[in-house]
């Protein structure tokens, strides 16, 4: 900057003038020069066979066609719609038998009994690991944060009664924000903690935010314990897992239908 001011500086003091100049006018053309201009012009025209109104109305025509052409690629480069993907994973029950709550990565079931208090486990479901075909994206949306509290510290809203086991509660690991990975835990305040972009989530509020650019709580997986004291999810989660900028209202419509 100070190099560019010292050049401006010598510029205005040395190199341009500092007294006024008159410079003669040049010979104004007259009005047979001007229609000899517009005669040589009329004569390529003519030549040539381009007019004038049919060239704009071409080139126009022209230029509205190949306009949606970047669009298109743009476009293209999001890939295809999510349609109804969002709105289900490996949580649903499969032939009517509930699918167990299992450690990440072995998938080991867990008991509930092997959940104490201020624990947190990575959860994926039972049967996840033998897929063949597309676990990781399986895995992304099904993954859940495992956690006990006590269950006095809960706050339970209505319909939500039967959806945690004596202070066991399970979430989706996925930031509503834009998808990163929700997985800090502060066991003394409960909060969940996104590291992408610090969105925080109460768990003893059912992750409500409560701070952060996230809008919208992280969505519940509905758990039980079966006969044998397995922990099992008893439906898929309730609305869409990952960030809200999808289609949420289509995705709730889907699964309420």
């Amino acid at each position: 900057m100070l190099g560019i001011g010292t050049g401006i500086v010598h510029w205005a003091k040395a190199l341009m003038p500092d007294h006024e100049v008159s410079e003669e006018r040049h010979a104004i053309r007259t009005e047979d020069d001007r229609q000899a201009a517009v005669r040589i012009v009329e004569d390529i025209v003519e030549e040539t066979g381009i007019k004038r109104r049919p060239l704009i109305r071409n080139t126009l025509l022209g230029a509205v066609a190949l306009a949606p052409l970047p669009a298109l690629a743009v476009f293209g480069d999001l890939g295809p719609r999510p349609d109804n993907t969002l709105a289900h994973t490996m949580w649903a029950p499969q032939d009517g038998k509930l699918k167990r709550l299992t450690r990440d990565p072995d998938g080991t079931p867990i008991k509930a009994s092997d959940v104490t208090i201020g624990s947190a486990f990575h959860v994926i479901p039972e049967g996840l690991n033998e897929l063949q075909e597309g676990k990781l994206n399986a895995k992304a949306k099904a993954v859940v944060l495992l956690m006990r509290l006590n269950p006095d510290d809960l706050t339970i809203s209505k319909g939500r009664e039967t959806w945690s086991y004596n202070g066991i509660v399970a979430y989706s690991k996925i930031c509503t924000h834009v998808g990163c990975p929700v997985a800090l835990y502060e066991q003394q305040t409960h909060h969940l903690l996104c590291p992408c972009h610090q969105s925080t989530f109460d768990l003893t509020k059912e992750c409500k935010v409560i701070f952060g650019p996230a809008s919208r709580p992280l969505p519940q997986l509905p758990i039980a314990v079966d006969a044998e004291g397995y922990l099992v999810a008893t439906s898929d989660f309730k609305e869409p897992v990952g960030p809200s900028y999808w289609e949420r209202d289509e995705h709730e419509r889907l699964i309420n239908s």
